[in-house]
């Protein structure tokens, strides 16, 4: 994600009339416009493959999930960001077909240029959503996935996964091993 600093400040209304007949992605914040950096292959592979293994177990369950080209909005605090997966199994979320704004799961591939706002501020925003029960990150530069849940006392519980370790995601019910994410992906090599 980066700054485009020719844009002013625009209203939320304002933004999702403009985005929508713009060719490229831009998340909101607070007022201020983000282009949407590309992926690289690693990236899309490793949301492609996890998207795949997820979606018919929820079509079973009720819950809809996304990939990519789907905001998610946080009315509270005036944003809406594109994470890499959303899911939800609110049925408030039919209402519209631009955003999620109930989501019990997203889903975040990082890459070395967003990361730190994934961990950092793009998570503390999330937060903010009362239906997310799990905030998964999964590095793209090597296996290894950082999960948050949201306990019973309401504390995030963080837990995390590599080679030979099974990713179960509590909020939907489901469980991957995590070579199965990595399936088909090459990582660079270090020269």
């Amino acid at each position: 994600m980066t700054a485009n600093p020719q844009f002013q400040y625009m209203t939320p209304q304002e933004y999702l009339e403009w985005e929508a007949t713009q060719e490229l992605r831009y998340e909101y914040i607070d007022g201020e416009v983000f282009a949407m950096t590309g992926g690289t292959k690693p990236h899309n592979r490793i949301a492609g493959n996890l998207y795949t293994s997820l979606d018919g177990f929820l079509t079973e369950k009720g819950c809809d999930i996304y990939i990519a080209d789907v905001k998610v909005q946080i009315a509270s605090l005036n944003s809406y960001h594109y994470p890499d997966i959303v899911v939800t199994c609110d049925s408030r979320d039919k209402e519209s077909n631009e955003w999620v704004e109930y989501p019990c799961l997203i889903v975040e591939v990082l890459s070395p240029s967003t990361e730190a706002f994934d961990r950092g501020k793009k998570f503390t925003r999330y937060r903010q959503l009362s239906t997310l029960k799990e905030y998964v990150l999964i590095q793209s530069t090597e296996m290894s996935v950082d999960c948050f849940r949201l306990n019973e006392q309401g504390l995030w519980v963080y837990s995390s996964y590599t080679s030979g370790d099974t990713l179960t995601l509590e909020s939907v019910g489901f469980s991957i091993p995590v070579e199965e994410l990595y399936r088909q992906v090459t990582f660079e090599q270090e020269q």
